[in-house]
């Protein structure tokens, strides 16, 4: 569906490993940051606090910046909660890391933890359990136990609250039911984001990041044998 476009400054990680691959010196510093989001869905309006790792450094002594979200916790919504959103970011956040350092990027490998957020966010002490992640079906998969997914795609509204200053934002979530062991689970993926006040100019390069994300994830699902009807924001 969609490729790798290659920018300069980057704005994805699979840009820095296509700079690094064309000979570029890439100099790369994760950082957190993990803001409070006011969501609207369907008219319910509930806050939740989302993970973000920012990726920054030079490509040939050019500044970039950009950042990815990793999972989104709130205690009382369908989303994980917080301790295991925690958990479901740093699972995807290693998975990165790993793609950066096979592509010859060695990076810091940093983890969020559940001690920050304590002393972020005083109301988030919970004590949830882990859950699965895409990744962890995938390999369900292919220990040969029968997986299949039904994939929604949304693009939700949002506030952005960064202290002393807010900013709307579009999250395109991908929902993912996923039927597995005996029961049904629901698995969520932040595949990119836009400022809402600069949707024009935005909105596309962010709706064909997230279908270049979604469009590994089917060739993943594919190879493992889920089954999984595509889809892909328009």
């Amino acid at each position: 569906m969609a490729q790798t476009i290659s920018v300069n400054p980057p704005i994805r990680i699979d840009e820095l490993i296509v700079h690094k691959k064309s000979g570029a010196k890439i100099i790369c510093h994760p950082s957190f940051e993990i803001n409070e989001v006011d969501f609207t869905h369907m008219d319910h309006e509930y806050r939740a606090v989302l993970f973000f790792c920012r990726f920054s450094g030079t490509v040939d002594a050019k500044e970039y910046s950009f950042r990815k979200c990793y999972a989104r916790g709130c205690p009382h919504n369908l989303c994980p909660h917080v301790s295991q959103a925690v958990m479901i970011a740093n699972r995807y956040l290693q998975k990165d890391y790993r793609a950066l350092n096979g592509g010859g990027i060695h990076v810091e490998t940093k983890l969020f933890s559940l001690g920050d957020m304590i002393v972020k966010f005083q109301d988030f002490k919970d004590a949830q359990g882990p859950i699965l992640t895409l990744e962890d079906y995938i390999h369900i998969a292919k220990e040969g136990s029968e997986v299949s997914m039904r994939v929604n795609l949304e693009f939700l509204p949002a506030v952005e609250n960064f202290g002393n200053r807010k900013e709307r934002r579009t999250f395109l979530m991908g929902n993912f039911d996923v039927k597995s062991l005996g029961a049904t689970h629901q698995c969520q993926r932040c595949l990119a984001c836009y400022a809402t006040d600069n949707e024009a100019e935005e909105k596309p390069r962010q709706a064909h990041i997230a279908n270049d994300r979604l469009t590994k994830l089917y060739r993943e699902f594919e190879e493992a044998g889920i089954s999984c009807k595509k889809s892909f924001f328009q």
